[in-house]
């Protein structure tokens, strides 16, 4: 588990940063998450986009 994010990590992720609910720790948390998604069609896919725009590390489909 990284201790801290890399530079274009910050700047990926800068706005979630700014969240109190969040920040740092939350985001490294994200990163190392792993995610079952079970199915991929209307509501799937776009769940799938969310999680990786939100920086699930792992997605599985």
């Amino acid at each position: 588990m990284p201790v801290s994010l890399s530079k274009e990590q910050r700047d990926r992720y800068a706005r979630h940063l700014l969240l109190p609910e969040i920040g740092v720790e939350g985001q490294l948390k994200l990163l190392n998450a792993k995610v079952l998604l079970l199915g991929a069609g209307g509501l799937g896919s776009p769940t799938a986009l969310y999680l990786a725009a939100a920086g699930v590390g792992t997605i599985g489909v």
